[in-house]
């Protein structure tokens, strides 16, 4: 099997798991992958995770001219924003799960950090999670709110929206988003009980342990 072919399927693999468990409802949400050859693969615009047809993933080059099969989403800008201020970036997974755009609506989520310091796992798969502004849906500024933080954050919430998550790969960009929405989750489930939170202390020797970038 081909590249393409195999990336294909394991894009149209994990949107599936991702809608089966609920974590992006009707057909919401998008993913894209990078290829070796820089050339990327994108869910089509109004297409749902759960029932993608491999063949009609879009086929987008490097600046994001359409290659190939069905029209991409129309938040093409703010994947390729990612690609373009994060040169480790493979993959970008953009959801509507329910926990972390809950989140996004409190006046009390910090805006350069959204998520609280409650598992070494969200510090190690995310770093900071950067809330932005709301932003009607395809609006191409928000790409250039992802541009606008020069790459210093692999995952950015929008307000009133949903996450979005850039890692190495497709795999680690799926379960960082995850473990995003998890920790959304846990955040609202404890709020206003007297929790124990990472110390400041604990949260550096996470950073330093797994050179997280928390700059």
């Amino acid at each position: 099997m081909s590249e393409e072919n195999r990336l294909r399927d394991d894009i149209t693999r994990f949107a599936k798991s991702l809608f089966d468990r609920g974590l992006t409802p009707g057909n919401s949400g998008n993913i894209s992958a990078r290829l070796s050859d820089g050339t990327l693969l994108v869910t089509p615009t109004g297409s749902s995770m759960g029932f993608l047809d491999p063949a009609h993933i879009s086929h987008m080059a490097a600046d994001m001219t359409h290659l190939g099969g069905d029209k991409p989403t129309k938040e093409v800008p703010l994947h390729s924003a990612f690609y373009d201020t994060r040169q480790t970036t493979g993959a970008v997974v953009h959801l509507h799960s329910t926990h972390a755009v809950a989140l996004s609506m409190l006046p009390e989520t910090a805006a350069d950090n959204a998520l609280p310091p409650l598992t070494p796992y969200g510090i190690m798969r995310l770093g900071k999670v950067q809330l932005l502004p709301f932003f009607l849906p395809g609006d191409p500024a928000m790409g250039q709110a992802v541009r606008g933080l020069a790459g210093k954050r692999s995952a950015v919430l929008l307000a009133n929206h949903g996450p979005v998550v850039a890692g190495k790969d497709l795999e680690a960009a799926v379960f960082a988003m995850e473990e995003l929405e998890e920790t959304a989750k846990l955040a609202l489930l404890t709020r206003g009980m007297n929790i124990r939170s990472l110390t400041q202390i604990q949260v550096h020797a996470v950073v330093d342990r797994f050179d997280v970038d928390w700059d």
